[in-house]
């Protein structure tokens, strides 16, 4: 297969069949698994300006890493083309990428925990999708054990309460930010009424990742990621025309794509059966109703509330997972605390949740 037109998932597993297992010779897992946009199917040319070539992660038990490590000094120099001995930002020198550790090491680095020691609400809703991925994403090319292939399974998706949670967060945000868009457009804010409009586009593209239960990656990769969703053939035409078109053709589009979740949102099994309506916006505050038309979005927020059978994740105000809170970048990802320390702020919530 010619290097310029191999992907970098379909690289790595040549370079694990022909040039690394050859040299393992104990029990283990290969994959290509973590960082990188091959691991999601991204890759194009541009890609391998850095940090991309032959690689791929070994897994084996701790007795062997030592001298698995040792024998990865004869893989050859080249394969399909390109170096194997690449610089490595980890390591800052010009190394191969053959990562041999433990399963354990690995997923605890990947995630900042292990889901086989069991994973409460707090666990799942401080995990930014973007490292799911890193571990749910992917190919796995040998598993000996099948252990790697269970924590996968393990991250397959959110619990059934968590999942539940976070789509009636979605539709609070969605419910919150329609009206302000409307407020936008009767005082003239264009400015105003194009940055909603772009924030309510972004909440039913991340709504239907939910729908569609498959994580949504970082923003370099979430428009692409959306195109591979179903609801993307229907969608996407709307969500274009609404950040295109001119009013009335902008509302319409909008209006329609909500529509749509509300009417896919019936098909989920979760939750009573709501239908979709539009109606003017009622305040809530002094029986004001103000003439710009909403979705009955506090409709789905309590019919998935009510599906919830965990009391406190159900009285847990709406605020969403840590991707829906704000962006998870490069800081949050990967390079500091911050995900662990969201973990422990979900837990003190849904403790003093119970005891409110």
């Amino acid at each position: 297969m010619s290097g310029e037109v191999m992907s970098g998932l379909a690289l790595a597993e040549a370079f694990y069949t022909r040039a690394v297992a050859p040299l393992v010779a104990v029990p283990h897992a290969a994959c290509l698994l973590g960082e990188g946009s091959e691991v999601l199917g991204f890759d194009t040319s541009q890609s391998r300006d850095h940090e991309w070539g032959p690689r791929v992660q070994i897994f084996v038990d701790t007795a062997h890493v030592d001298t698995v490590r040792a024998r990865m000094r004869h893989l050859p120099p080249v394969f399909e083309g390109f170096d194997t001995a690449w610089f490595s930002l980890a390591t800052g020198t010009v190394t191969h990428h053959v990562h041999v550790t433990t399963l354990d090491e690995w997923v605890t680095e990947a995630l900042g925990l292990d889901p086989r020691k069991g994973m409460d609400a707090a666990a799942w809703l401080g995990l930014p999708q973007q490292r799911l991925l890193h571990v749910t994403a992917g190919r796995v090319f040998h598993d000996d054990d099948g252990e790697l292939t269970r924590v996968r399974r393990l991250l397959t998706w959110y619990p059934d309460d968590v999942w539940a949670w976070m789509m009636l967060s979605g539709w609070h945000l969605i419910g919150n930010t329609e009206p302000m868009r409307g407020r936008c457009i009767e005082t003239g804010d264009l400015l105003g009424e194009r940055l909603l409009t772009a924030r309510l586009c972004r909440l039913i593209m991340e709504l239907t990742f939910l729908q569609e239960r498959h994580y949504w990656p970082y923003d370099k990769w979430f428009g692409a990621a959306f195109a591979r969703r179903n609801a993307a053939a229907t969608l996407s035409k709307m969500l274009e025309q609404a950040l295109t078109g001119k009013e009335p053709d902008a509302t319409i589009a909008l209006r329609d794509a909500v529509t749509w979740l509300g009417h896919h949102h019936n098909t989920l099994g979760v939750g009573v059966q709501v239908a979709p309506r539009y109606g003017p916006f009622e305040v809530g505050i002094n029986n004001a109703v103000r003439p710009y038309e909403t979705a009955n979005a506090g409709d789905y927020v309590q019919a998935l509330r009510e599906s919830i059978t965990n009391d406190t994740l159900r009285n847990l105000i709406q605020v969403g997972s840590i991707d829906q809170l704000t962006h998870s970048d490069d800081a949050i990802v990967t390079h500091t605390d911050w995900a662990a320390r969201f973990r422990h702020e979900y837990r003190d919530a849904i403790t003093r949740s119970a005891h409110e």
